[in-house]
């Protein structure tokens, strides 16, 4: 039997503001039985979906809907060794607090670019390296959070994407499951949102008349479906990792799908 009734696969988008319409951030979502569609955000002036009202549309929905297992594609915290230099309590929401006090990217106006040059917030007092990357990074190949202006890059996904998961928490709290921060197992019936990486998916299916962020992310829910179909999903919930590494994981976080 299914874990959870519904999955939701997001494609993140780092571009511009919180409020802007951005075509790059888009949503699937699958039932147990339905196959991924497209969800568009509702009827508005906006095309596309905004970082806000996507964030808003999510709470809504986790608050009293069924047990959803949502995947998005950005960073959830930082490499250890940010915590280290910038003298960081291994607290993950500390972090989100502290982050967004010095990132503050879900402001209206705020690009993430503002705040790199320095004219909003104070990212300077809390930069990072793009030669840090986390463990799960390193397991999947994939670039640092602090790597921007390349290719296949998360770092403005992740810089932008942040504050949006702690307004999620304070929204939500125990309604829901932030994993693998909240731990390992989560409780049977709740909601979870974890760390993602399309790249390891969106090759298994085909594109048909998707474009990349579409299929990306129709590719998350088709993962996280088929994998909770097939009762895989407890295996990538408890990876292959020594007790150190766990530990570590808790604070740096941890890409679902990789074992």
């Amino acid at each position: 039997m299914p874990q959870f009734e519904r999955y939701f696969g997001i494609d993140y988008s780092g571009a511009e503001t919180a409020t802007s319409s951005l075509k790059g951030l888009r949503l699937y979502s699958a039932t147990p039985t339905q196959p991924p569609t497209e969800v568009l955000p509702p009827p508005s002036p906006r095309k596309y979906w905004t970082r806000r009202g996507l964030a808003e549309w999510l709470a809504a929905e986790l608050r009293d809907g069924p047990a959803t297992l949502v995947g998005i594609d950005h960073g959830f915290s930082f490499p250890l060794r940010y915590f280290e230099v910038h003298r960081l309590q291994p607290d993950w929401p500390q972090f989100l607090d502290d982050f967004q006090h010095h990132w503050p990217t879900d402001r209206d106006h705020v690009y993430v670019d503002f705040v790199l040059d320095g004219t909003r917030g104070n990212g300077a007092a809390r930069s990072g390296n793009s030669r840090w990357r986390r463990m799960t990074e390193e397991r999947a190949k994939a670039k640092s959070v602090f790597h921007f202006n390349v290719q296949g890059s998360v770092a403005k996904s992740t810089h932008s994407g942040l504050p949006w998961l702690r307004y999620l928490r304070q929204q939500l709290g125990e309604r829901v499951h932030f994993w693998p921060f909240d731990g390992w197992t989560p409780p049977s019936g709740r909601s979870v949102i974890a760390e993602v990486y399309p790249a390891l998916w969106s090759r298994t299916f085909p594109a048909e008349d998707r474009n990349p962020d579409q299929h990306d992310a129709y590719s998350v829910a088709r993962w996280m479906q088929q994998s909770d179909a097939t009762d895989t999903l407890p295996v990538y919930f408890h990876p292959e990792l020594r007790p150190a590494e766990l530990t570590l994981a808790r604070l740096e976080g941890w890409i679902l799908g990789l074992a």
